[in-house]
């Protein structure tokens, strides 16, 4: 087990979306390990709150009120970030909106403001703190926030499913452009009890008794990953230090009491015919060959004890 230090003494990070939520936990968690952070949310009353949360429990913290998605905003954020405190070393894309319909019945407006958020706010802030970074000359960390729906796709969610796949695409992208820099480029893949995730049928009983002061049951801990959203926030301080200078690249999944990583696409089978193919021949091999074991899509169902 490697003794490399995970204390972020001196360094500086963004948390978009870090008001509450997934955000808010990521932002206490890189502060309790030591790092100055810039807290990001889209309502400058929770933002400040947030920040003034993180410096009572004796970090540093500074809030900066903006919506992602634009060049100003992510040059604002990383502005904010030298101005307060010198430098910067991490950055956490995690802002998000759903906008969740079925494909025929999404909207331009659907789709292009949940792409704007996920998808151009991680770009333009990722491309912001890279400049940045690579002007320093130290390195630094991308942690993007990926989801399963990314990863498997998700029923009803055409926007923020595409969104997600293309930060997972960024992070295999980005970690081979920045690799000589130093700037290492990951993708947590979070499973937790938020606003996004309490109203699934299936778990809102158990979201509601833990409200309640019960403990959520191993099923869920163990067997879906799902728990809290304070349970993913270790990742991130993680991915930010000294201990994870040679993790890059990867799509990293946790939730509850599970830690998991997730394969990148590959091909899983292979047939060959010499000349090439036609409808034909491919209509005639198909189901013996390449498709006889085709892959699954969504994310699987919770097993639900005694249902």
């Amino acid at each position: 087990m490697s003794n490399v230090s995970t204390d972020l003494t001196g360094k500086v990070a963004i948390v978009t979306g870090s008001g509450r939520g997934l955000g808010l936990a990521y932002a206490t968690a890189l502060a309790a390990a030591g790092a100055c952070v810039v807290v990001n949310d889209v309502d400058e009353a929770t933002a400040e709150q947030a920040a003034k949360s993180l410096t009572e429990a004796g970090g540093q913290a500074v809030a900066e009120a903006v919506a992602v998605g634009t060049t100003e905003a992510a040059e604002r954020l990383v502005a904010r970030a030298v101005s307060a405190f010198g430098r910067l070393d991490i950055v956490v894309t995690n802002a998000g909106v759903l906008r969740d319909k079925v494909l025929w019945k999404m909207t331009d407006d659907d789709f292009d403001t949940v792409v704007a958020v996920h998808l151009k706010g991680t770009f333009t802030l990722a491309r912001a703190a890279a400049v940045q970074m690579r002007e320093q000359g130290e390195g630094g960390s991308l942690i993007l926030v990926g989801s399963p729906a990314g990863q498997r796709g998700n029923f009803g969610q055409t926007n923020y499913s595409a969104a997600k796949a293309g930060i997972a695409a960024f992070v295999r992208t980005w970690s081979m452009e920045l690799a000589r820099a130093g700037v290492t480029v990951n993708a947590i893949v979070p499973v937790a009890a938020t606003a996004m995730t309490e109203t699934i049928p299936a778990f809102a009983p158990y979201v509601e008794a833990h409200r309640g002061g019960e403990p959520l049951p191993d099923f869920l801990r163990k067997g879906e990953g799902f728990g809290t959203a304070e349970d993913c926030a270790a990742l991130v301080p993680f991915l930010a230090s000294a201990a994870a200078r040679d993790v890059t690249g990867q799509c990293i999944g946790i939730g509850g009491d599970r830690l998991a990583l997730w394969s990148h696409p590959q091909e899983t089978r292979v047939a060959y015919a010499d000349g090439g193919w036609t409808a034909e021949t491919i209509a005639a091999t198909w189901h013996t060959s390449v498709g006889s074991e085709p892959q699954s899509v969504g994310i699987p169902a919770p097993k639900i004890p005694g249902a």
